[in-house]
């Protein structure tokens, strides 16, 4: 049994090829039910946070203030109680056959449907058909499609659709997210094949709890470089994750981003040993709420640890679990030189099939430091399984298929961006 906070874990030793038990390990540790989904409810990323001082104790790193956590807060809706869905006499599953919508609110009630007809975006006389429905104790239900053209509708029908009871969105898959606000009126997403046809009644069970001021934080430690200790490269990767839908259902996370957690882990342990020292010091920072809109990057750039303008380079690790296509890397376009460097390492190492360069992108937690003009890439593993914000992104399925030759990748990158004389 993995300890939910870290004890028995391996020393720190160098990856060889696919045999990285330490690795499997502390994935699946980060991924199991004990942490929660590393979300907001039964207190899931604060022992994800707990985990990596603990972690960062044992590498030998220091704190870039008097304690590795900088403490921040953020606006979370949860859900930590009731999550049931019946349509007709037919249970579906949380998780599996449903999902909340990241800002719904709470619900309890038993309604007809009414399901949304096409012909409401085209014509006037399906939309003042539809402002003479009493929806009050009704539940919408609408496809994908429709949903994203309401915005489309005259205010009034947009309005008059509000007054449903609830609100469900049939989708062709379940993808989770996280808001810092809440609606007054509960709304699902539903996997279209697993809606029944035709259906009747919905009876619908949801407890949604809005906490304005949620306590979460970074997790910060450093290396001092041995010759110009005050130029720094950083390593981050987000720790927190989607946590739970109610008491039965969690999202466990594994490639997002117990993998690139992991990864950080790692290259802290290698360069933690005395002989893989640098020139520049190295900070491994371990970012929360990045899933709640990249939150605690954003509040490092606007209370800085370290000078920005001191950062040489930053590697962003994001979904590292797979890799059989290569990876991509974010701002690879941006910054060209560095960008070649890392092709012409993978070139002549073999480490990964293929790397391809992105333009800039908010879709990490590199993204507030480029903004501010430090260098940062955001690396991520392409190929494999498909599992992502769901309930089968799981530790026992993720392939692992180039983490250790990324890890080898990054050495290499991090080597000669960390040598004072290049």
């Amino acid at each position: 049994m993995v300890c939910s906070l870290g004890c028995g874990i391996l020393p720190p030793a160098p990856l060889q090829g696919q045999d990285m038990p330490r690795v499997h390990q502390t994935i699946a540790t980060l991924a199991s039910p004990a942490f929660h989904g590393r979300g907001y409810v039964s207190g899931g990323e604060q022992k994800a946070a707990q985990y990596l001082q603990r972690r960062f104790r044992q590498l030998g790193l220091q704190p870039l203030s008097p304690v590795f956590r900088q403490p921040f807060t953020l606006p979370i809706n949860t859900f930590p109680g009731r999550a049931s869905l019946q349509v007709d006499r037919k249970a579906l599953r949380p998780g599996f056959d449903f999902i909340a919508e990241a800002a719904s609110g709470s619900g309890n009630l038993c309604g007809s449907v009414y399901e949304l007809d096409t012909l409401t975006f085209s014509q006037p006389v399906a939309q003042a058909a539809l402002l003479t429905t009493d929806l009050r104790q009704t539940v919408l239900v609408l496809h994908q499609r429709a949903s994203r053209k309401l915005s489309d509708l005259p205010e009034p029908v947009q309005n008059h659709l509000a007054t449903a009871a609830a609100r469900i969105t049939l989708v062709p898959k379940l993808t989770a997210t996280l808001a810092g606000q809440q609606l007054p009126q509960p709304r699902l997403e539903v996997l279209a094949t697993a809606w029944p046809r035709p259906v009747q009644t919905v009876r619908l069970q949801l407890d949604a709890r809005l906490q304005p001021a949620y306590q979460t934080q970074n997790i910060i430690g450093y290396l001092p470089g041995l010759a110009q200790p005050d130029s720094f490269l950083v390593v981050t990767a987000h720790y927190d994750h989607l946590g739970r839908l109610g008491k039965h259902t969690y999202f466990p996370g594994a490639n997002d981003n117990a993998s690139g957690t992991a990864m950080l882990l790692e290259l802290a342990a290698h360069y933690a040993r005395p002989e893989n020292r640098l020139a520049y010091s190295l900070v491994f920072i371990s970012f929360g709420a990045e899933e709640a809109g990249l939150l605690g990057s954003r509040y490092f750039t606007e209370h800085p640890l370290v000078p920005l303008a001191q950062i040489r380079f930053l590697l962003n690790l994001d979904l590292l679990g797979t890799g059989s296509e290569g990876a991509t890397v974010v701002n690879g376009r941006v910054f060209e030189r560095q960008f070649q460097l890392l092709q012409e390492i993978n070139a002549k190492n073999q480490y990964l099939p293929s790397l391809v360069a992105r333009a800039r992108a908010a879709n990490s937690d590199h993204y507030y430091f480029s903004e501010r003009g430090v260098p940062a890439f955001f690396l991520y593993t392409r190929g494999g399984i498909a599992a992502y914000h769901d309930v089968q992104d799981r530790a026992a399925t993720l392939p692992l298929t180039a983490f250790a030759n990324t890890f080898r990748l990054l050495c290499d990158f991090l080597n000669v961006q960390g040598s004072a004389t290049k």
